[in-house]
């Protein structure tokens, strides 16, 4: 359970290395309860890859001052906690089969079963924020909950239907991605004892950081290579799910786009749909609406790299800043 090697190598967790790897014995602690069929579920789940980029972060914008460390510790695990337990329940709703390349917990075991997963580790991460014992933290950390909750349902009731797409497709990945980056760097910063100005600076720096990820695995749903993202490309398309690139597309063609006739055939079960697929994905990569997305990506990869403006020079803002250079450089 070790941070993906594509981070390590450009020394991003240089600062945190250690920290990090006493927030994975954390997690491998959890694997080790008194009921047996609930270990290999959770050995399963967190063994199941992931660049622990949320922890990292955490622990990064805690690092701009001398604390005692314990709580930082905890809450990373805590945000890492949460993510893990949000994937399982998007996968569960979705009724995914892969996650990273690897059989998800509901195609493995069943929806049942991951659905209870995932409230185990939802219950699991607010017992470690509860026990930073810092208030506005476990405040935040529950809104975040129900942001991400929010998200998901703002997903599913603006599936199939462009209508609604673009009005609430910045609130909706708000609430699904960048809350919780928000979270995670707010948190850290809090639990340093930084002052209110550098915990609002950390805070706009997840915030545009989590919205640049979000549009970067966009644009790799429509033209990532499935081995590399661990799922199929176009998956999110035929899910309904309306992603920046294909909101785009409905709008730069309004009266020549595949994308309705592509829904009606998903919903209906009937039509081409791998092909109106292939179509749809075609049209967004020959259009010019992906440099559109990358300059979108820029913007907020600009916006969290300013952010950092007024904190003082460390590793920990170097890292920061080498965490915007790896956004802005995967989604090229």
């Amino acid at each position: 359970m070790q941070p993906g090697p594509d981070l390590q190598t450009v020394s991003i967790y240089a600062p945190v290395v250690a920290q990090l790897a006493q927030v994975e014995e954390q997690l491998r602690e959890l694997c080790q309860t008194d009921i047996a069929d609930l270990d290999p579920l959770l050995d399963y789940a967190l063994r199941s890859g992931g660049k622990r980029v949320r922890p990292a972060l955490t622990l990064l914008a805690a690092g701009f001052h001398e604390h005692e460390r314990r709580r930082s510790l905890i809450m990373a695990s805590a945000v890492e906690l949460l993510h893990l337990a949000t994937l399982i329940h998007d996968d569960t709703v979705d009724n995914a089969g892969m996650r990273r390349g690897k059989p998800t917990i509901n195609k493995l075991y069943g929806s049942h079963v991951a659905v209870l997963l995932g409230d185990y580790l939802f219950a699991t991460s607010a017992t470690f924020v509860c026990d930073t014992e810092v208030i506005r933290v476990i405040r935040r950390f529950s809104e975040t909950i129900m942001e991400l909750a929010s998200g998901q349902l703002i997903e599913f009731f603006t599936t199939f239907d462009p209508t609604k797409a673009r009005r609430l497709y910045d609130e909706r990945i708000y609430r699904k991605t960048a809350s919780l980056f928000c979270t995670s760097a707010e948190s850290g910063a809090i639990l340093s004892g930084a002052p209110e100005n550098q915990v609002q600076a950390l805070r706009r720096y997840g915030y545009n950081i989590g919205m640049a990820f979000q549009i970067v695995d966009d644009l790799l749903d429509v033209q990532g290579d499935a081995s590399e993202i661990g799922k199929p490309v176009g998956n999110d398309l035929l899910q309904g799910v309306l992603t920046l690139p294909t909101i785009m597309l409905t709008e730069r063609y309004p009266d020549d786009h595949p994308i309705d006739t592509l829904f009606g055939a998903i919903k209906n079960g009937g039509g081409d749909v791998d092909g109106l697929l292939k179509q749809s994905l075609a049209m967004i990569n020959d259009s010019g609406i992906v440099p559109d997305c990358f300059a979108i990506i820029r913007d907020y990869c600009a916006a969290a790299a300013a952010a950092l403006d007024d904190l003082p020079d460390c590793p920990p803002r170097r890292s920061l800043l080498e965490m915007v250079d790896y956004i802005r450089e995967r989604s090229r």
